[in-house]
């Protein structure tokens, strides 16, 4: 199936490990919780438990590093038993600030990608988690000058996206979604019947992944955001 993007006029970027570096801050910060916890469980049992408690709690939390640390306190509690000392929860917040507060690292070639689109296509930001970390990440990253529009969904289904478009205005037809996420940020896309990119991260989150029969090939799967450009009129 051979895929091409005329008539595109807006194209949406995730943000998170699409424009710059976010997971890994992730599970960085998951092996040193691990470490806090070592004398209660296995790493093993422990990163089981740290997932299944973030599942529990996504509908309450959302996405995000503040749901993230409350997860965290809540795990701790559970496989300690409520014992764990008020030094290790008071380091277990410092985890999440030290999260919040690390400085922005881009992707390669971002810059240099949206340079060369800004002027030819509108672009936006389509991406989910807290809207105050959000919003700082997209501040200390330097990229606001690019985009027209900014939007921090609660999710990416394909009722947000959907709702979105319209609210904007935006032709189905006429919209290009890029992201790192096929459960994000192609599937709804290709569902609502726009076109989507696939720039795999190196690390992925177990709750954006999907099942082999989910696997789709009407989308474009490039290895970086530099190689769009051989794609798209610029």
């Amino acid at each position: 199936m051979e895929l091409d993007f005329k008539g595109i006029q807006v194209i949406g970027f995730d943000a998170d490990d699409t424009l710059w570096v976010n997971e890994t801050y992730f599970r960085d910060t998951e092996e040193r919780f691990a470490e806090l916890l070592e004398g209660y469980e296995t790493k093993n049992k422990i990163d089981q438990e740290l997932f299944k408690m973030e599942m529990e709690n996504l509908e309450l939390y959302g996405y995000g590093v503040k749901g993230f640390m409350l997860s965290m306190i809540e795990s701790a509690l559970d496989l300690s038993n409520k014992s764990i000392s008020q030094q290790t929860i008071s380091e277990i917040i410092d985890l999440g600030k030290q999260m919040i507060s690390h400085p922005v690292e881009l992707l390669d070639g971002v810059e240099e990608v949206l340079e060369k689109l800004k002027g030819k296509y509108r672009l936006i930001v389509l991406t989910k988690g807290d809207l105050l970390d959000q919003e700082r990440k997209l501040e200390k990253s330097g990229l606001s000058q690019y985009f027209h529009h900014v939007e921090v969904l609660s999710d990416k289904k394909e009722l947000n996206y959907k709702n979105l478009l319209d609210h904007l205005n935006i032709d189905v037809s006429e919209f290009l979604m890029i992201g790192n996420s096929l459960k994000s940020d192609v599937l709804p896309i290709l569902n609502l019947g726009a076109r989507a990119i696939h720039i795999p991260f190196h690390t992925t989150w177990a709750h954006e992944m999907v099942n082999e029969e989910e696997q789709v090939n009407n989308h474009l799967k490039l290895n970086s955001l530099r190689d769009v450009l051989k794609y798209l009129e610029h």
